[in-house]
């Protein structure tokens, strides 16, 4: 039942302790306001490192050459690696069975890009059929590279969205189009899409063809492969890691690497990688919490410290209460319901005001590894109610002290 007198006499007691009860409110809605901003950003960070990760598949397995930094076997270090068409075939053949996808890939440089009178100036690469599942894009118009392209020396390119939207504005579609790469016209026959913008600046051209046209060798600037899915993190994490040292042995080994020389080969992994940032924001989660609780304590010591005064300037009318048959209890409940209005309402409106701000400014954040900062509303709603408990525990005390006044003692208080 809803008693007014017993609200009126809160209203009065916070209105006496105007500056007290504000101060300690701020602390406590500052608590929240701050525990559900950094854990809003710390749901952003992981948005954005899974954004980063989305990129590529998150199986994928890069290997590329390097110099060695170590002698071995009477060669001498600084010895600069390649890879040819061989390493990859034999590899594919050894690993056979622990491979989803593989694309060999070389950078073709030095040559000129001419679409009409217009010049210009984007990277090419010579990737297979399979690259496109090992990238991660999708083929927005046309179709990607096949494998009659490949083996027939095609002359056909694939353009990313950007290209399309800076070149080809003035076609309906950029499909069929001629480009010219050093002489030799190139025909497209489709348009990516990449999730980040910049890799949409590349053009993609069948592996055989620009290997044989522009490189004249079966040189490779990369190796690329994806596992096949397991059933949980920890596997696909364990699966990269084994396949990704054996391929790294294998090439050293085909190469004459010192097995301890770390130069001469270098294989990434994305599960690897993966594991290893969801750490760092799993630890930044944990520090996020640890802050925010420590000041939401904070808050709460405030509203036990703002209650024993409050029980200290009231004592003779806790006293005059007690002259007239008032229950211990209800003495009990009288500071509780203040200690527990304060909280409430502090902690209410310290995650009003953060979830707002999270709901408003969170979609335009647009900062490096940093999407969309959020958090579940039940976490956060739950994070309030735990306050309005520790709020009411942090009453209890003055309040158990000022049910046990003595009626004389309190009478004679000043």
């Amino acid at each position: 039942m809803f008693d007014i007198e017993r609200w009126q006499e809160i209203f009065d007691t916070i209105r006496k302790n105007k500056l007290r009860t504000f101060l300690t409110g701020l602390s406590v809605a500052s608590g929240i306001f701050i525990l559900v901003i950094l854990l809003g950003f710390g749901q952003g960070m992981q948005n954005g490192i899974e954004k980063e990760f989305k990129q590529d598949a998150t199986t994928s397995i890069w290997a590329w050459p390097e110099t060695t930094s170590k002698a071995y076997k009477g060669l001498n270090p600084g010895r600069r690696i390649r890879f040819k068409n061989n390493d990859f075939e034999m590899a594919g053949r050894l690993f056979k069975e622990e491979i989803e996808y593989e694309s060999p890939r070389v950078f073709v440089r030095d040559v000129n890009i001419n679409y009409g009178n217009e010049a210009l100036v984007y990277s090419i690469q010579g990737v297979s059929s399979e690259f496109q599942f090992i990238e991660g894009f999708s083929t927005v118009e046309g179709r990607f590279i096949n494998y009659k392209d490949e083996i027939s020396l095609g002359k056909v390119a694939i353009v990313g969205k950007k290209i399309k939207q800076d070149v080809f504005n003035k076609v309906d579609t950029p499909i069929g189009e001629i480009i010219d790469i050093s002489g030799i016209r190139f025909t497209i026959i489709g348009v990516f899409k990449e999730q980040n913008e910049r890799e949409e600046e590349r053009i993609y051209i069948p592996l055989t063809t620009a290997q044989r046209v522009f490189n004249g060798d079966d040189k490779l600037n990369t190796l690329s492969y994806t596992l096949p899915p397991v059933e949980n993190f920890e596997q696909a994490v364990a699966q990269a890691v084994s396949f990704k040292d054996n391929l790294r042995n294998y090439l050293k080994e085909e190469h004459v690497v010192a097995p301890e020389d770390d130069s001469g080969v270098q294989v990434w992994s994305a599960m690897e990688e993966a594991k290893r940032y969801y750490g760092i924001t799993g630890n930044m989660k944990i520090f996020f919490w640890f802050v925010g609780v420590c000041t939401i304590i904070a808050g709460v010591v405030g509203v036990s410290n703002i209650m024993l005064i409050v029980v200290k300037e009231r004592t003779r009318e806790i006293g005059i209460r007690k002259a007239l048959g008032a229950k211990p209890w209800s003495i009990v409940g009288m500071i509780l319901h203040e200690s527990i209005f304060v909280t409430a309402i502090s902690g209410f409106t310290g995650l009003i005001f953060s979830m707002t701000l999270l709901e408003v400014v969170g979609p335009h954040v647009k900062i490096d590894y940093i999407v969309n900062p959020s958090v579940n509303f039940n976490v956060a709603f739950s994070t309030v109610m735990v306050l309005i408990l520790a709020g009411t525990l942090a009453g209890f005390v003055p309040a158990w002290r000022a049910a046990k006044v003595q009626v004389v003692e309190s009478l004679r208080d000043e």
